[in-house]
C-alpha cells in the first residue's frame, strides 16, 4: 500500500473511485471539495471515498510511455484541477515529468490513494439485476432521484487487498492496459517481431531494420517519423485514408469533437477514438516526414507471410517487424459482472453515467478520454453522486 496513509482496511464507504489517471484525481479533487473525506479520517457524519489505483506509483498510464516523448511533443496535455502543471523542460521525458506531477498533486491535497490495488470486480450488493433503461433515473441539482438510483443499495468492489462496499463508483481505468491487436490472416506464421505502440521503447530498437507501421493516430506517425530516420526502410498502413488538418484545433473543434463521441455512447454505441473525429494535426516534425517521404500511405495488407506483408494490390513487402499502433480499448473487465453491454456492444450513457447502472459514472470514457474531457467528467460526475446521495437522504 501507499505509505502516505494509514494501510486501510477495505470497508464500506460512500464513493470508491477506481483509477488515479488524470480523470480519477479529477473525481478526487472534486469529492474532496464537496467535504468527502478519507474512511481513516471521518469524524462526523462526513461522507467518505478512497481512490483505488493499481498502479506501483502516481502517473496512471504516463508511467508507461515510450522514452522518446518529451514535453514539446506530447499532445494536449491539461493541468489537473487546482494545481498548474510546472512548466518543464521541452527535453523533458514525458514519463518522469508528469508522473512527478500527479505524485506533488496527490500529495500536496491530500488525496486518498490507496496502491497497488487491482480491481478484479464490480458486482451489486446481494447480486441484483441492471435496471432497464426505463428505471435508470437519476436525480440531478432541482430533480428527484428514482428509485433505482444512487442509495437503492450498494456496489461490491473486490480487489487483491480485500473488499469495499460503496453507495456509487466512479471508474477511471482508462484504456492503458488494454491494447487492441487487430486479428491478420497468416499472423502466426512472422518470423520477425511484433510489437503494440505499449510495449515501444526507443528507435534505436530498430535500426537497420524494415518496419511496417499499422495504424493511423497520432502515436502511429510519431512513432513512424523516429523509427523512419534509423530504420532500414519503413512502409505505413491503415484501413482508411488519414485526414491531416491545418492549423490548430481551437475550443470549437474540441467542443465539436466531444459532442460527436457524446452522441454515439449516449445511443448506446462504442466510441470512436478522438483522431478519428478530429484527424491528425501538422506538425513541424510531420511536416518534415513528409518531405522526407515517410507519411506515404498504404491500404492495408491482406495477409501477414513469414517474411513480410502482402499488400492490397497483390505486391510484397518484407518485413523485420510489424509495429501495430492500433490503439486501445477501455479496461472495463472488472465491470462485466454488471451486465452493462448492449446488444451492439457499447454502453448507453447519459453523460458519465451508466443508464443500467446509475451507481456507476464512467470517466475517461468515450468523450472524456482526452485530459481536459477527464477533468470535466470528474466534476461532472461528483456532481450527480453528490445530488443522488442528498436526496436520498432527505428521502
Amino acid at each position: 500500500m501507499q505509505a502516505a496513509f494509514p494501510s486501510p482496511d477495505p470497508s464500506d464507504v460512500d464513493v470508491v473511485v477506481i483509477g488515479a489517471g488524470q480523470a480519477g484525481l479529477s473525481a478526487a479533487y472534486h469529492l474532496a471539495r464537496k467535504g468527502f473525506v478519507a474512511p481513516w479520517a471521518r469524524a462526523g457524519e462526513a461522507p467518505t471515498y478512497v481512490v483505488l489505483d493499481g498502479e506501483a506509483g502516481p502517473g496512471g498510464a504516463w508511467r508507461h510511455r515510450w522514452r522518446s516523448l518529451r514535453m514539446a511533443t506530447v499532445n494536449g496535455i491539461h493541468d489537473l484541477p487546482g494545481m498548474a502543471l510546472p512548466e518543464p523542460p521541452a527535453s523533458a521525458p514525458a514519463n518522469e515529468a508528469l508522473p512527478a506531477y500527479f505524485e506533488r498533486y496527490e500529495r500536496e491535497l491530500g488525496l486518498p490513494v490507496v496502491r497497488p490495488v487491482r480491481v478484479r470486480a464490480v458486482r451489486r450488493d446481494g447480486g441484483s439485476a441492471p435496471l432497464h433503461d426505463h428505471e435508470a433515473g437519476v436525480a440531478h441539482e432541482g430533480g428527484a432521484a428514482h428509485e433505482g438510483g444512487v442509495g437503492a443499495g450498494r456496489l461490491v468492489v473486490e480487489t487483491d487487498a480485500g473488499t469495499w462496499s460503496a453507495r456509487a463508483v466512479v471508474n477511471a481505468t482508462g484504456t492503458w492496459t488494454k491494447p487492441f491487436w487487430p486479428v491478420y490472416p497468416g499472423q502466426e506464421t512472422f518470423r520477425g517481431r511484433q510489437l503494440h505502440t505499449a510495449d515501444y521503447g526507443r528507435a534505436a530498437d530498430f535500426a537497420g531494420a524494415h518496419v511496417v507501421v499499422v495504424g493511423g493516430g497520432i502515436s502511429a506517425v510519431q512513432l513512424l517519423d523516429e523509427i523512419s530516420q534509423v530504420a532500414a526502410g519503413t512502409t505505413w498502413v491503415t484501413r482508411r485514408e488519414p485526414v491531416f488538418r491545418d492549423g490548430a484545433f481551437d475550443a470549437e473543434a474540441g467542443r465539436d469533437a466531444v459532442a460527436r463521441v457524446e452522441e454515439r455512447v449516449r445511443a448506446g454505441l462504442p466510441p470512436r477514438s478522438v483522431v478519428a473525429v478530429t484527424g491528425l494535426l501538422w506538425t513541424p516534425a510531420l511536416r518534415a516526414a513528409a518531405a522526407r517521404g515517410v507519411l506515404v500511405r498504404h491500404p492495408m495488407f491482406t495477409r501477414i507471410e513469414p517474411d513480410g506483408v502482402r499488400m492490397a494490390d497483390g505486391s510484397f513487402r518484407r518485413a523485420d517487424v510489424i509495429l501495430w499502433a492500433t490503439g486501445f480499448r477501455a479496461q472495463l473487465d472488472h465491470l462485466a459482472p454488471l451486465h452493462l453491454r448492449n446488444h451492439g456492444g457499447g454502453i448507453t450513457m447519459d453523460g458519465t453515467r451508466v443508464v443500467a447502472e446509475p451507481r456507476l459514472h464512467l470517466v475517461g470514457y468515450g468523450p472524456s478520454s482526452s485530459t481536459i474531457g477527464a477533468n470535466r467528467a470528474g466534476r461532472d460526475a461528483v456532481r450527480e453522486i453528490v445530488a443522488a446521495l442528498r436526496v436520498h437522504a432527505a428521502a
